[in-house]
């Protein structure tokens, strides 16, 4: 796929630029976006202050304070994100599949008959479409550790709910349109809970705090209730090295 030319540096207030690509979301675009903020942070570290990943866009944010000019910082980011497209820039490191351990019974899936309704699939064959994609991690956010994952079967989008639910569980996996993922922490949310994991996906008391890292990839394991009451909330998830970036799932 190629992305070159597809791409505009903008001002996002006085203290950020938005990198934003017109490309639709993929896996080729979340691993240049992934590769260009280690290049920006390699290549300006006394400058930016943060890196925000998203879909379709990086935001560079900095400090106007230490920073003489705007249009020099614009440059480099124009410059950085060529270099990126026209190498194929890659994420560095060892990226992994991470299986996650989910409960789809009872009060685990308290929307299950409204996906059942939507798709017309069984609960069943719904659990079986859900667990068998390796999702890719396109980033972190909303909450610390929420993973937005691309790859959900077409046949399971299902649109989010009208009203909001007030408070969601934490470990609870839901599903929103045409995406899929995990609460991390119990928040209010409107997205259709089909199940939920005992794992906690946010562990501030670690040196990697995070279940997933952007580009790795998930897959959850349907559980039953008895094994998800025995599980530890910070037992360490089943990860297997991948052994190449890949495409993958869009």
């Amino acid at each position: 796929m190629s992305l070159a030319g597809s791409f505009e540096v903008l001002p996002n207030g006085d203290a950020a630029f938005d990198i934003r690509f017109s490309a639709a979301p993929s896996a080729r675009l979340s691993e240049t976006i992934i590769a260009l903020a280690e290049a920006i942070e390699t290549a300006s570290p006394d400058t930016v202050t943060e890196l925000v990943p998203a879909y379709q866009c990086l935001t560079v944010c900095f400090d106007p304070l230490r920073l003489t000019e705007a249009a020099r910082l614009q440059d480099l980011l124009v410059s950085l994100t060529e270099s990126a497209l026209a190498n194929r820039a890659t994420r560095s490191g060892t990226r992994y599949l991470i299986r996650i351990p989910v409960c789809y019974e009872g009060k685990f899936a308290p929307d299950m008959q409204t996906l059942s309704a939507h798709s017309g699939l069984s609960p069943g064959e719904i659990i079986a479409r859900h667990s068998r994609p390796q999702y890719l991690v396109h980033m972190l956010g909303f909450t610390p550790g929420f993973l937005y994952l691309g790859g959900l079967d077409t046949a399971l989008q299902c649109p989010r709910k009208a009203r909001p639910a007030f408070k969601v569980p934490a470990g609870s996996v839901g599903i929103g349109g045409s995406q899929t993922g995990i609460y991390p922490q119990a928040t209010p949310g409107g997205w259709q809970v089909l199940g939920r994991t005992p794992l906690a996906l946010f562990r501030p008391q670690t040196l990697s705090p995070f279940i997933a890292r952007p580009l790795d990839r998930i897959q959850f394991v349907p559980i039953s209730a008895i094994q998800f009451a025995k599980t530890d909330p910070l037992a360490a998830p089943e990860k297997t090295a991948l052994a190449s970036p890949g495409e993958g799932t869009p």
